[in-house]
């Protein structure tokens, strides 16, 4: 298999400029207790500005922040509670690294908003704009890049009976439905992500893997969520806690087939993997 060589894509936003020509490691910082990796679930403020801080001295190129979690069953948290949760988060990594760049990971349009007027660099949305209409409107008024995700269902009940009749083209239609709308609407920076275990089986997962290259067609760069998750330790009988060999070996593959952004749980770990596969495709 000849790999794919991530594309060329720079991203502005309030007053920053990102530039994806190599792969780029993006920390994961869930303000949340009841993350589905123990690792990641923090139950005070300065442990989650720690952890970033950390991330960011261990080369993360961006850290995407959220105080909701979406794992499978996971309970709605509203806007307000969820503001308190990241904001001294952002203001506190912001203070030691003023130029990182933060992802808010959220589908409330007030958090967004507030989120980007505190600088950070972009929102994650899982649902893509869908849930809050309003979410559209902020985008494209602070003129941020936007990642959109696919999800079937909603976390309450996505796992329950995922279906589809063809996992790869269904996922690759509706995200380039999804960019064109989006488009249309005036957001022009788009990051996509293929949702991987956001109602799919572990078996719609590895054929969203190995067919990843294919999402190349949408012009935009190709985010990864695959740490830790139920693809890996359900494949080798064990647990999230026990997924960082799993984690990693997928990381690599995905990277063959031209992923720009990994988004992580172990930066460290990581970000020798994007080294190692830059050694062996060093054009």
């Amino acid at each position: 298999m000849s790999p794919k060589s991530p594309g060329t894509f720079q991203l502005k936003s309030n007053g920053r400029i990102w530039d994806i020509q190599l792969p780029q490691v993006m920390g994961i910082i869930n303000c949340t207790p009841d993350s589905f990796f123990s690792g990641n679930r923090f139950h005070s403020t300065s442990d989650a500005i720690e952890q970033g801080i950390q991330m960011l001295n261990e080369g993360a190129n961006a850290l995407d922040i959220g105080g909701q979690s979406t794992r499978p069953n996971a309970k709605e948290v509203n806007a307000s509670d969820e503001w308190e949760r990241i904001a001294p988060v952002i203001q506190g990594i912001r203070s030691e690294f003023p130029n990182a760049i933060l992802s808010i990971d959220t589908f409330h349009s007030d958090v967004a908003e507030k989120a980007l007027n505190a600088g950070a660099f972009m929102i994650n949305d899982v649902f893509a704009g869908r849930k809050d209409p309003r979410l559209a409107d902020v985008i494209r008024s602070a003129r941020a890049p936007l990642v959109i995700m696919h999800m079937q269902g909603k976390p309450e009940t996505m796992q329950k009976n995922p279906s589809y009749e063809d996992v790869q083209r269904e996922v690759l239609d509706w995200l380039a439905h999804r960019c064109s709308a989006l488009n249309e609407y005036g957001i022009e920076q788009l990051i996509v992500d293929p949702g991987f275990g956001f109602g799919k089986t572990v078996k719609h997962n590895f054929q969203l893997l190995h067919s990843l290259s294919d999402f190349h067609s949408l012009n935009c760069p190709l985010l990864v969520g695959i740490s830790r998750k139920s693809m890996v330790w359900k494949s080798l009988d064990t647990t999230p806690e026990e997924a960082l060999n799993g984690t990693t070996a997928l990381h690599a593959w995905a990277l063959e087939r031209g992923t720009q952004i990994l988004r992580v749980h172990d930066v460290k770990e990581a970000m020798e993997t994007v080294k190692l596969f830059l050694q062996l495709h060093p054009n």
